[in-house]
């Protein structure tokens, strides 16, 4: 089965509905798949819930969605450094479902392996906990979180061979090795295409039995969130 692409929007045909889940990775502006996300605004598809641990920074990443209203709920950690998340959740305009950062990660981690909810200790006597099943074991309480499986995942990686076998680079892993399994469909933008076999085994983060769709959305600008510089001394 060919999993390459020509471009995000062919890698996307056929997967985009109104009302959809889709799980994205990315950290900020780490890793995020920026062609996808262009291509999903481009497709003008809305009222969509995102699990991703962020939404990106105002007009990056995940913020453009959110700029165009195409997003009706987030799961996320994180609110912070995106005034329009801020400001369309503070207003009633965006359901936004709390979710601590490594609860997520497993919440995805376990949808991909099948796994419907797990116990754990994480937000228990919190806002998080409310709603939720709690238990006991061996005198401590428990919250119940239920494994995310959403219709499409969307995620941006370093390197994929022909068969969609994935290599991330260092921080740009983040929440997209656990988001490329939630996905009934999971589309995989990448700096490079190489052929089948010249991967290293033991270097390879997702195997390509999770990945449907590939697309090489080079060259691409890194960009940062926040530029911070100090003072050159004087000589």
């Amino acid at each position: 089965m060919n999993k390459i692409f020509p471009s995000a929007e062919a890698a996307l045909e056929g997967t985009l509905k109104d009302g959809m889940t889709l799980v994205a990775g990315g950290f900020g502006l780490c890793g995020v798949p920026e062609r996808l996300i262009d291509a999903i605004v481009a497709s003008g598809v809305k009222n969509l819930t995102i699990a991703s641990n962020n939404a990106g920074t105002d007009g990056e990443g995940l913020g453009k969605l959110l700029r165009t209203r195409q997003i009706s709920k987030m799961i996320s950690s994180y609110v912070g450094e995106n005034k329009e998340f801020e400001r369309q959740y503070l207003s009633g305009e965006l359901e936004l479902e709390f979710c601590p950062q490594g609860t997520l990660a497993e919440r995805m981690r376990a949808g991909g392996a099948g796994i419907p909810g797990f116990y754990t200790k994480t937000g228990v006597g919190t806002l998080v906990a409310e709603g939720k099943e709690l238990k006991e074991f061996d005198g401590q309480l428990y919250v119940l979180e239920r494994g995310i499986m959403a219709d499409l995942a969307i995620v941006k990686a370093w390197k994929s061979d022909e068969a969609g076998n994935l290599v991330f680079r260092k921080t740009a892993r983040n929440f997209n090795a656990p988001a490329a399994t939630a996905g009934k469909i999971t589309v995989v933008e990448v700096e490079e295409v190489v052929p089948t076999g010249s991967l290293n085994p033991d270097c390879i983060h997702v195997p390509g039995v999770y990945v449907q769709r590939v697309v090489c959305g080079a060259p691409y600008e890194k960009k940062i969130e926040f530029r911070t510089t100090r003072a050159r001394e004087n000589a």
